[in-house]
């Protein structure tokens, strides 16, 4: 990453008042001491509270900084994707707008994305949550997801990560799926780190975040292990699930003959019957939802000109027209 690089700091707010000017204050003179171009990119979520109009002022006497207001709130993740719409760095750095992040480690993990790292996410060792509600959940959330994803990160959850630009094209952000942004970097051949960060106890505000979060999480965890592993070929895991219930189909039915034939239980004084009925019809529901998915695949790649793999550099190829889709 050369010095001259931009870097873009992403900061969703959602009814922050009470921390804005102090989150400025510390922000502004940390980044002007990496001595590389900023730009801070503040995206109020919606706020009642005023949030806005402080970050208007603020905006209006540096011009560092850059605000996008939502007409109403619409989650952590549509903001960060705001905010990473409308950012213009390299390097894009974002973080939470509550003060629990120290905008001093910015700097730390812009040393080790220079080390050759795509994504480099903080690790908020000592979190200064309370511990059943926030930091337990988070660490048994934060386990399913590395054994799922096969990214071995300690905390998902930390917002303050650097990423280069170029690993989060390609993809759109939805639901809570911000945290998995290492997931996506990673499946696109980004190498990732993870360092450790300061976290602090929050000063003003009250905390969005609730054990109802951690439900939507792993729900998008099934999105982001169906999309990185089987989004070319959708008939693996349809196929498979259609498989399994043909087995069970097989052995309901076989298990209802025997018994028919040899124990002399009638078809109707046992459940077998209607067992293999549903898994059979099961089965193939699920073949056919795999061969739609399969076409689906097909137009959305084929229409759009788009192809199933990412080239990361080319040789001795004049320009973009040498390329040709494949007929």
């Amino acid at each position: 990453m050369s010095k001259k690089d931009l870097i873009s700091v992403v900061i969703p707010m959602f009814d922050e008042a009470g921390n804005v000017d102090a989150l400025i204050a510390s922000l502004i003179p940390a980044l002007e001491a990496l001595g590389r171009p900023f730009e801070v990119i503040f995206i109020d979520d919606g706020s009642r509270d005023g949030t806005s109009e402080k970050l208007t002022y603020a905006a209006q006497t540096n011009p560092h900084l850059k605000v996008v207001i939502f007409k109403r709130n619409v989650g952590q993740t549509a903001a960060m994707m705001a905010g990473i719409d409308h950012a213009k760095g390299e390097v894009i750095v974002p973080m939470d707008g509550d003060l629990q992040n120290d905008p001093a480690d910015i700097g730390k993990l812009l040393d080790k994305l220079d080390e050759g790292y795509g994504v480099v996410s903080g690790w908020r060792k000592n979190r200064q949550d309370d511990y059943w509600t926030r930091t337990f959940p988070s660490r048994i959330a934060n386990a399913i997801i590395s054994r799922v994803s096969g990214v071995k990160l300690r905390d998902y959850g930390c917002t303050l990560k650097a990423y280069r630009r170029e690993v989060l094209e390609g993809f759109r952000l939805y639901g809570e799926m911000h945290r998995f942004v290492p997931i996506y970097a990673n499946w696109q051949g980004a190498r990732v780190a993870e360092l450790p960060v300061a976290h602090k106890p929050r000063q003003a505000g009250r905390s969005k975040y609730g054990l109802n979060r951690a439900f939507k999480v792993l729900l998008d965890l099934m999105v982001v292990k169906f999309l990185t592993q089987y989004e070319t070929k959708p008939i693996y895991i349809f196929g498979t699930v259609g498989l399994g219930f043909f087995g069970i189909s097989l052995i309901a039915g076989l298990w209802a003959l025997y018994l028919k034939f040899f124990e002399g239980t009638s078809f109707v004084e046992t459940p077998l019957p209607l067992l293999f009925t549903l898994g059979f019809i099961t089965g193939v529901m699920c073949m056919l939802m795999g061969l739609l998915a399969e076409v689906l695949v097909r137009i959305y790649y084929e229409s759009q000109d788009k192809r199933p793999y990412a080239v990361k550099d080319r040789l001795n190829f004049e320009g973009a027209d040498d390329v040709r889709p494949s007929s």
